[in-house]
């Protein structure tokens, strides 16, 4: 079956990127965190799950290069050595006999530059690290991409319950595309995988939509005016990063908005491959706010495009025209 090994090797990665995590998650201390220029924060988890998973990556696929959020320019730092310290010790709870030099180097793989050629991986080690920090929801988001287009999404969702309407029944799923093989969904304790499918919801009114918790990421403003125009009445589904793919491609919500909060914002592409591959394979559609495909071949970020609008596929044209409207826009 085309991808196979690929497919296998993102797994594994991935699940062991999420067991880091949880233990991260299961003792936080203060000093776990850093900011960034931007004031984003950045943990223990995000720089082991990177270092983790392009290791892993690296020994399965030496040749394809992988295009990471994180760089390790902090942690080489010295004022920054008990940050290291922490990541050394989770990283080698995962690889054990991993040093030092070995997880900075596995994070600094993650500065290709992407494009529209040849292969290459890409990863958000931890997509939604403010959910993170809540305890909350977060992803650890990789995708492979050939020649621009996607071909390979694996998500892991280390605090998505099991089944949106009965969360007691446990937490922790996955989520993996093939290009022509559909997605399924596995827990991250059991190997059993089964597919999964968007909601065929035709009716906007009766839709459930998703958006950003983090005000800064999305405009909940226009998302509750597009609300009103389909005539959406039930409240918005809040949940942090591309676990909102996720919530979809099982039929958990119907839409996904994510609006523009300022003309100059840029989509990075590991913000979005991953679950781009999911939602589509399980039977959504994925475009930009004027209706564009993402164009994942442009480099680390989306340059071609603004916002992004999910949903099950039979309610995309009525939801993006009803986007168009409040942002007063047109089609591409």
């Amino acid at each position: 079956m085309p991808y196979e090994h690929e497919r296998r090797a993102a797994l594994e990665a991935v699940l062991a990127a999420c067991r880091l995590c949880r233990a991260v998650q299961a003792d936080l201390v203060a000093g776990s965190t850093l900011t960034k220029d931007d004031r984003s924060p950045v943990t223990v988890a995000d720089f082991g799950a990177q270092a983790v998973v392009a290791r892993w990556l690296g020994q399965a696929f030496p040749g394809i290069p992988l295009v990471g959020e994180e760089d390790a320019a902090a942690l080489r730092d010295p004022a920054n050595a008990g940050l290291l310290a922490r990541v050394l010790d989770h990283v080698g709870r995962v690889l054990p006999g991993t040093t030092a030099e070995d997880v900075l180097g596995a994070i600094d793989r993650g500065g290709c530059p992407g494009g529209a050629r040849g292969r290459f991986f890409t990863l958000d080690p931890i997509d939604g690290t403010k959910g993170f920090l809540r305890l909350d929801q977060y992803a650890v988001a990789l995708a492979l991409i050939e020649d621009g287009e996607v071909v390979l999404g694996a998500l892991g969702c280390p605090s998505l319950p099991h089944d949106a309407e009965h969360p007691e029944r446990g937490a922790g799923c996955l989520f993996l595309a093939v290009r022509g093989q559909g997605a399924v969904m596995r827990t991250l304790d059991d190997p059993t995988e089964r597919p999964v499918r968007v909601t065929d919801a035709v009716d906007p009114a009766a839709a459930r939509f998703c958006e950003s918790v983090e005000k800064a990421h999305s405009s909940q403003s226009d998302s509750a005016r597009v609300a009103a125009l389909l005539g959406i009445t039930a409240p918005p589904f809040r949940i942090d990063s591309q676990c909102k793919y996720a919530a979809v491609a099982r039929g958990d919500a119907a839409i996904y908005l994510r609006l523009p909060t300022r003309k100059d914002y840029v989509e990075k592409i590991w913000d979005h491959a991953a679950g781009w591959c999911v939602i589509t394979e399980a039977g959504g559609e994925v475009s930009d706010v004027r209706g564009r495909p993402l164009d994942f071949a442009r480099g680390r970020q989306l340059e071609g495009n603004q916002g992004v609008v999910v949903t099950n596929g039979r309610l995309h044209a009525r939801v993006l025209a009803a986007v168009q409207q409040v942002l007063g826009i047109g089609p591409a």
